[in-house]
């Protein structure tokens, strides 16, 4: 493990939504602000949109911590279900298990814990995590628990986050009516360049890190391309080029440590033969690849044959309307290798 060579008290880039390690860009801050502002004014229902790996779920841990001390929260990522299965998860989140029941008993147990919050002076906020995944009907029952309410406030405030297919399924003319209930609409975005370097001093810092520059300002530059800046990839390219420099006894990660890491992340270095195929521009590519390596080879057997033509017996292509399949014959493979 690299954590005593590098002087870190902790995993800097590990895989959980850990909001210790929330990095606040202007982006994720504004976000954050708003959701605050919009559970603080009871505005009934939010949502926060953005494409996977940007710190969703990270974000929204750090907002709960906030805001447990005075509210009951609960935090659901199981959305594919029923509506039936979706108010039974709900429940078992609030600690309810017991025997099946229908959806009408359920439904009348949330309400009853609903009531029972709001005479206790303490907000209740359902956070449903992975919302692109619920199915139209479920939304529906979303929708319906917003009804809880007295005629002073809300008793309920839901927060909606998802994918942009999530967007998709708002947009639709079916979800109208909860639509017109999402009043704050936040997204986050990838990370600058800058951002993408700060973002790792950030984790590094609160892992516990005291020491200089641990990655080199090229090494910095080539992970934020490679990760697009998404932090989910700026950690997996960090993680891999910790492990490296390790195991090479870099103490500071460069360029050439980075470069062999994103070659190993590289997803289109291990696609099969089966994936390109259904890509035809991919399948181009490959041909165009493969032609200049078969010209390359019967270059270099030419050149072997002018340099030594007693020490490499050269086969001779038939005259003729032969045409090449794009592989070597194994008279040719054979002169290639000596």
């Amino acid at each position: 493990m690299f954590l005593d060579f590098y002087g870190l008290r902790e995993q800097p880039f590990g895989v959980t939504p850990d909001p210790r390690f929330l990095y606040l860009s202007p982006a994720h801050r504004e976000a954050l602000a708003s959701l605050y502002y919009g559970v603080e004014a009871e505005r009934g229902f939010l949502a926060l949109i953005a494409k996977p790996g940007l710190g969703k779920t990270t974000l929204l841990f750090h907002l709960l911590e906030k805001l447990r001390r005075n509210a009951r929260t609960v935090f659901l990522f199981q959305t594919q279900c029923n509506s039936r299965e979706f108010m039974r998860f709900l429940l078992a989140e609030l600690g309810v298990e017991g025997p099946d029941q229908d959806f009408v008993h359920l439904h009348e147990q949330f309400n009853k814990m609903l009531l029972a919050e709001s005479r206790a002076g303490r907000r209740f906020i359902v956070v449903i995590d992975e919302a692109q995944n619920l199915d139209a009907s479920v939304l529906e029952t979303v929708r319906l628990l917003s009804d809880f309410e007295t005629p002073q406030a809300k008793l309920l405030q839901i927060i909606l986050s998802g994918q942009p297919e999530l967007a998709d399924k708002l947009a639709s003319p079916h979800l109208a009516q909860l639509r017109q209930r999402v009043s704050l609409l936040n997204r986050l975005v990838p990370l600058s360049v800058e951002e993408s370097g700060r973002y790792i001093l950030h984790r590094l810092r609160v892992a516990g890190y005291l020491g200089g520059p641990l990655f080199d300002a090229q090494a910095l530059e080539a992970i934020a391309q490679f990760s697009a800046g998404i932090p989910r990839n700026i950690n997996n390219c960090c993680f891999n080029a910790l492990s490296l420099g390790f195991a090479l006894g870099r103490k500071v990660v460069d360029l050439s440590v980075v470069e062999e890491v994103i070659h190993d992340l590289d997803i289109s270095e291990h696609v099969s033969d089966n994936a390109v195929s259904a890509n035809p521009a991919a399948e181009r590519d490959v041909r165009s690849s493969d032609s200049k390596v078969v010209a390359s080879s019967m270059a270099k057997i030419t050149g072997a044959a002018k340099i030594g033509s007693e020490a490499v017996a050269m086969t001779a292509i038939p005259e003729g309307n032969h045409e090449r399949t794009g592989a070597l014959t194994p008279a040719e493979a054979i002169a290639y290798m000596q």
